[in-house]
């Protein structure tokens, strides 16, 4: 399943907040959502924590952002190791730091054989960027042929995702309804759950709730049943 987590400047706003604070109590509701993920059994999540677009956000906001992601990654490796937390970033890592693109390494290297749950944030990432350099890599290494007779599910291959299931669920909080350039290809067949509930009050609570209306869907990838 994955999460679309949107709503924490409009959290903020609505305290009298700068919305940094926003993104700050959202930490909190990753930290809730990925407990309950490893208490119901959910082996792949994914978070959608900062898309190519977000680049275009004040300068102040960024910096701020990419700070708090790499301080909260070194915070909550413990965590993942002790809850058998696989952790992976997947992105255009083009524009990150450094020293932020050395902790991920880092923490994707030593969480590696965990596997009780997989969790993939995905940074500096666009669908469209996905399935661009997904076709210029097909190409580069393919003959013409071969690049004629590719399939679908050869070319899923190329795509940051490769080796990682197509999410059963979207879910996206907030309000709004729709995926703003987040796993184009890989949701074909995704089911899509929306919710008012803004990101930094989306707590266990709210998860369970959207795993019981999956649960409710009848699922027939353009068959008859």
């Amino acid at each position: 399943m994955s999460i679309i987590m949107d709503g924490n400047g409009r959290w903020a706003k609505a305290r009298g907040k700068e919305r940094v604070f926003g993104h700050f109590e959202g930490v909190e509701s990753v930290r809730a959502c990925t407990e309950a993920a490893v208490e119901e059994g959910v082996k792949y999540l994914s978070l959608y924590a900062f898309s190519e677009e977000n680049w275009n956000r004040p300068a102040d906001e960024v910096t701020t952002l990419m700070k708090l992601m790499m301080s909260s990654m070194k915070k909550e490796f413990s965590t993942f190791m002790d809850n058998g937390v696989r952790f992976v970033v997947l992105g255009n890592r083009e524009r990150l730091g450094k020293e932020l693109c050395e902790t991920i390494d880092k923490m994707m290297e030593e969480t590696a054989h965990n596997d009780r749950l997989t969790l993939i944030l995905f940074l500096s990432y666009s669908g469209k960027w996905d399935i661009m350099q997904a076709m210029k890599k097909a190409a580069a290494e393919l003959s013409a042929e071969e690049f004629q007779a590719l399939s679908a599910e050869d070319f899923s291959s190329y795509l940051v995702t490769s080796g990682i299931p197509d999410p059963d669920l979207m879910i996206r909080t907030s309000g709004e309804e729709r995926i703003s350039n987040y796993l184009l290809w890989q949701t074909a067949y995704t089911e899509f759950y929306f919710t008012p509930v803004l990101w930094p009050d989306f707590r266990k609570e709210e998860f369970r709730k959207a795993l019981e209306e999956y649960s409710m869907r009848d699922r027939r990838y353009g068959k008859v049943k």
